[in-house]
Order: C-alpha cells, then sequence, then structure tokens
C-alpha cells in the first residue's frame, strides 16, 4: 500500500504567533480556517471540537505544518517537551543559513536549548524551544556550504 505523509500538526496556544514565527522562517501560509462539527469530532474523537487552523508549507513544497489553536474544548496547557520524553518530539528544518535562521528565532524570543553543535563536519545545528514550547530543530549542511564557497 502505498503511504505519503501530509503533515504535522501541531497545537499552539496562539496561533498568529506561531504562523509569524515559522513564515519568518520561511514557510508559506497556504490558508486558515475555523473547523468544528461532527465529522471534526468524530475524525479527532473530541466531542464539541471547535479550532482555528493553518496550514503552512515549506518553500520546497514538500513539507507542511497544519497548526491548530482550540476555541473549545478550552486548550490543555503541558510542561514543555524535553527532548528525551517519549512521543511526539519535535519538527525539523534545513536552512541555508544557521545564524540568520537563529536571528529570526530571537527576534520571536525562541532561543537554543544549550547552543549550536556541529554534527561530523556535516551539519551545524541546535534545537530552539519554539512558540508554545515546540522544539525546532534547524540544521545548515556544511558540504553544501563549503562547495558554493569554493564554487
Amino acid at each position: 500500500m502505498p503511504i505519503k505523509l501530509e503533515n504535522v500538526g501541531i497545537a499552539v496556544r496562539d496561533i498568529d504567533a506561531a504562523i509569524a514565527f515559522f513564515t519568518d522562517l520561511g514557510l508559506t501560509e497556504l490558508g486558515r480556517d475555523t473547523v468544528s462539527g461532527e465529522w471534526a469530532e468524530t475524525a479527532v474523537g473530541l466531542d464539541g471540537n471547535h479550532v482555528r487552523i493553518a496550514m503552512l508549507q515549506t518553500p520546497d513544497g514538500h513539507g507542511r505544518l497544519e497548526l491548530f489553536e482550540y476555541i473549545h474544548p478550552d486548550p490543555i496547557e503541558t510542561e514543555p517537551t524535553r527532548p528525551n520524553e517519549i512521543g511526539m518530539h519535535r519538527v525539523a528544518f534545513s536552512v541555508d543559513d544557521l545564524d540568520e535562521a537563529l536571528e529570526i528565532a530571537a527576534w520571536h524570543g525562541c532561543h537554543p536549548l544549550r547552543g549550536v553543535a556541529t554534527y561530523e563536519g556535516i551539519y551545524r545545528l541546535t534545537y530552539v524551544r519554539g512558540p508554545s514550547g515546540i522544539i525546532v530543530m534547524l540544521a545548515e549542511a556544511l558540504q553544501k556550504a563549503e562547495a558554493l564557497r569554493k564554487g
């Protein structure tokens, strides 16, 4: 059976702040809507399901995030996920310029959990705590950057 990943859904505290963060990093907002009704309750398994949603897409057209902010039932605040917790872990993006991406993240009050690391001379990468506590991995391919400098 063929299978294709359509999107990753993330519940957020403030959909406008989350959209601003991800679009400033380079994703494109494809659209927004408000979703409710029996079909939404059945699909999600939550009585009274009523959310504001936004679909975002990466510039290459392959990756999508569906952000949603609950109107009803009331959203449940949890502690931000830690890197070693079981379950949904993080969303990861490759970027052309990690330093620029970190400047953009900082404008939104989002900073690395610890710092920037280099993985075997291949990637510079870091985890930042994004909006609503989302862990976002940002990685810059060093070999590509080096090839462009030599080019």
